[in-house]
């Protein structure tokens, strides 16, 4: 007896959620397995005599420490910047009309499409000439650039959900826009400053392109570039110290989500705010 064709879509369905679990969980099962394994290779198998070797190896300050620091702050500050300047931006987008408004939000989502080697070399040239060029700051404050159109974007869309009439009265009470922007707006659309923060910080730390192109010293690199260390000549590749760099480097990351879930699980509740 053939099955109802209900019950076929729901097992194809079903099927093809699970291929695509797997095909998420067979690099991460390959990643913890291979960093406890000291002979690991591409396979995925359990390791003969799990060792932290290869976490051991990866722990010095050549190889993990100053590559971090060096992401924290060049993705750190970046991300602040990109917040602040978002929210200032979309404070007149969401708050004004204007007929200048939509060009302006279609030009900046057209910006966000913009492949990023293609301002690479025009960027660096740009860099050499103000003296920008293999300094910390200097790749911050373009990666803050790269992620400013979207982050934009995002910001507009959660300050549309806070109700203006508690600007309004914050306004009576004899607030600024400045201190309502502070004070009011943004302490509200906490949700959504997470959310901006979270995709700026996750998007900038897994730049490679960028810090590749425009820091020169090896003390100043990144993680993301430093992970280059485990590259050899001739297509070596030291398997299981990268798998053990690769997870202390997602780590941060992690440690940022899980801070901040609660508060993005909050959503707006502001429905009853403007009552009474």
């Amino acid at each position: 007896m053939p099955l109802p064709r209900r019950v076929r879509h729901r097992i194809a369905a079903d099927a093809g959620a699970l291929c695509a679990a797997v095909a998420f969980a067979v690099p991460l099962v390959w990643l913890v397995l291979s960093s406890l394994d000291a002979e690991a290779t591409l396979r995925v198998r359990l390791p003969k005599s799990p060792t932290t070797a290869n976490f051991s190896a990866v722990l010095t300050d050549e190889i993990t420490f100053t590559p971090m620091l060096n992401s924290l702050l060049i993705c750190g500050g970046a991300t602040l910047l990109t917040v602040v300047c978002a929210a200032l931006a979309a404070y007149p987008l969401s708050r004004y009309r204007s007929r200048f408004a939509r060009p302006y939000l279609l030009t900046i989502l057209f910006a966000t499409c913009l492949p990023i080697t293609a301002v690479m070399v025009p960027v660096y040239g740009l860099f050499v000439q103000v003296d920008l060029i293999d300094t910390r700051y200097g790749t911050a404050l373009f990666l803050a650039a790269t992620q400013l159109p979207f982050a934009i974007w995002l910001m507009k869309n959660f300050m549309d959900g806070v109700p203006k009439a508690l600007e309004e009265a914050a306004w009576t009470d004899g607030a600024s826009w400045p201190q309502t922007l502070m004070r009011v707006i943004l302490p509200l659309m906490g949700p959504g400053l997470g959310v901006v923060a979270i995709y700026t910080f996750i998007m900038m730390w897994g730049n490679f392109f960028v810090p590749f192109m425009l820091l020169l010293s090896p003390e100043q690199l990144p993680a993301s570039v430093s992970i280059f260390n485990f590259f050899g000549n001739y297509g070596a590749i030291a398997f299981g110290e990268l798998a053990a760099f690769s997870i202390l480097y997602s780590t941060p990351v992690v440690l940022l989500y899980i801070l901040i879930s609660r508060r993005l699980g909050g959503g707006f509740a502001l429905g009853g705010a403007v009552k009474g």
